[in-house]
Parts: C-alpha cells; structure tokens; sequence
C-alpha cells in the first residue's frame, strides 16, 4: 500500500534509483528539484531535503517566498514519485505550475498513484482554506489531465509556457 512521506534522507539511495529511472531533464514534477541541487552525496541530498523542509514552514520563510508541501509516493522503502503543494504560488508559478505539481516513476505508472496522490493532496489544500488550485500538465499529457479531470479538474485554456504548451485546470474544493 503506498503512502505519503515528508522527504527524508532515510531515502537516499531508493529516491536516486527513481531519479536515475527518469533521466537527465526537468520532468520530475513535484519534488521541488532544481538544477543547482547536488543530490548524489549524501551532505548534498540532506541540504535538499532541509531546503524542502524548510519550504514547507512557513515560519522559515522570513522572504515571505512560496509555502510548499513535498511528499514522496513510496511502497516498501521504494520511492514511486512526488507531490507538491504549493500555497502561495507567486505570479511565475502561476503561469507554469500551478498549485499542485506531480510526477509518477515510469515502472510505477498506469497504477492509479498519480490519481491518488492528488486525491490526498486535494484534502490538504481544502484543510488549508484553499478554495480552488490550479493544476498544469503539459499539453501532450493524456494521463496527467485525465488524472486531473477525475478529480473535477476543470479545462482553462492550453497556453504556451516557458517549459512548453501546457494544459491548465481548475479544481474547486
């Protein structure tokens, strides 16, 4: 049974495995990753990880920058992806991600993870007060705005964007 996890560093060696399974580029929606992040080592990986954590607080944000909830989608010790929730997203977020970003390992998708996964994360953002987030998925997608249609994902527009022509939905909580 999988289960949503704050990133830890216990999970070192299974998140690298999933990353490998990815490969090189920006696809790995909602773990907050970015290129400058050195995740090999494991001071590097732990540096991450605090960053995310302290992403996650919004009393260790004196900036006043975006909140943002990580979680991992593991099964026995195995990271199958991440879920992000961002709470403030700023204007930039707002054009290409939106408040909730998510990305499903290639061996474990077509199981239903990323449908649940954002089931979950919809009841934290409706627990925040959130009334509606934004969800985008690139425009070529099928099962990313299939997942955010079976949530009641409601179709925006498709819009270019920095990373490319992406899909955009509202979901009302």
């Amino acid at each position: 049974m999988p289960e949503l996890v704050a990133p830890t560093v216990r999970l070192h060696a299974p998140w690298l495995a999933a990353h490998d399974e990815w490969g090189p580029g920006p696809h790995e929606d909602g773990f907050g990753l970015r290129s400058t992040d050195e995740v090999r080592s494991p001071e590097g990986f732990a540096a991450w990880v605090t960053r995310l954590a302290d992403q996650s607080d919004p009393g260790k944000r004196p900036d006043a920058g975006p909140v943002c909830t990580y979680r991992w989608i593991v099964e026995d010790d195995r990271v199958l992806g991440g879920i992000a929730l961002r709470h403030r997203p700023d204007d930039r977020l707002l054009r290409v991600a939106g408040h909730i970003g998510y990305g499903i390992r290639p061996s474990a998708r077509r199981r239903g993870l990323a449908t649940w996964a954002l089931g979950r994360m919809l009841g934290t953002a409706r627990a925040l007060g959130l009334g509606r987030v934004l969800l985008v998925c690139a425009a070529d997608n099928v099962a990313s705005a299939a997942t955010i249609e079976h949530h009641g994902g409601v179709p925006e527009e498709i819009r270019d964007t920095e990373p490319g022509s992406a899909r955009r939905y509202w979901i009302t909580l």
